[in-house]
């Protein structure tokens, strides 16, 4: 039991109230809400027939995935400058839209995709920590349902789709892990680490880092322990949903 007032009354490995609502964007072919407690992300896949010219230049068979990720000037205060007003896009962003886009292509076979490109694009809504692991794990289930849709279409014999992509965040709080950081908790945080795994918990990326602070083998060990936890628990949700349209 932790020791800590976390919100929603939380123990140290529980993570924060999680929702799906699908169908938010339905010019797009797949689409989600995805709900972290107070972190909102709306994700939605969009597919173009073709690819990019680099893969046509080097002779690369199939697909592509890429994805974009953007802060909504009223997701945080004080407000946020939009990157089209700044002329670029942010350190942080361009850091965040480039894992979101190696983890969700670590889950689609694109050679089944075909000579298509899968746009991703998460905007978050509301900032309350932990966007990047929403941004994921929402961004997984709208991929899926956009890929569901070409089957139906008949452009497709079988799904793309060959894992669920989870992604959650742990960190060390006062010398203790808590699983699932809001922002407060990251805010304090002396060690930050957001982990994306598959619905068979085979890692894909672990970003772990001291924030002023050093971790040793049993705070890691604790902290994937947690992470496991949550993953488990995030891709239940996301095949509940799934199976639910």
């Amino acid at each position: 039991m932790t020791t800590r007032t976390r919100t929603f009354n939380r123990t140290s490995d529980t993570l924060r109230e999680i929702s799906f609502q699908p169908g938010i964007a339905p010019q797009s072919s797949g689409s989600v809400l995805v709900s972290f407690g107070r972190t909102q992300v709306l994700c939605a896949a969009s597919i173009e027939e073709g690819v990019p010219r680099w893969m046509k230049e080097q002779g690369v068979i199939g697909g592509w995935l890429t994805a974009e990720y953007s802060m909504l000037p009223y997701s945080t205060s004080p407000r946020k400058s939009r990157d089209s007003t700044r002329g670029k896009i942010d350190g942080r962003s361009t850091e965040i839209q480039r894992l979101i886009g190696r983890s969700l292509r670590a889950g689609i076979d694109l050679e089944v995709l075909g000579s298509r490109t899968l746009w991703v694009d998460c905007d978050v809504l509301q900032a309350d920590g932990g966007t990047r692991t929403a941004a994921i794990t929402g961004a997984s289930v709208a991929i899926a349902m956009a890929c569901q849709k070409l089957m139906k279409e008949g452009k497709l014999i079988k799904s793309p789709v060959s894992r669920r992509i989870a992604a959650v965040s742990v960190g060390v709080v006062g010398s203790e892990v808590l699983l699932d950081l809001d922002y407060l908790e990251d805010k304090d945080a002396e060690v930050d680490l957001n982990l994306v795994m598959t619905g068979d918990l085979e890692f894909i990326e672990i970003q772990a880092s001291g924030e002023e602070s050093v971790f040793g083998d049993d705070q890691l060990a604790k902290m994937l322990e947690y992470g496991r936890r949550g993953i488990t628990q995030l891709v239940a949700k996301q095949e509940e949903i799934l199976k639910s349209l």
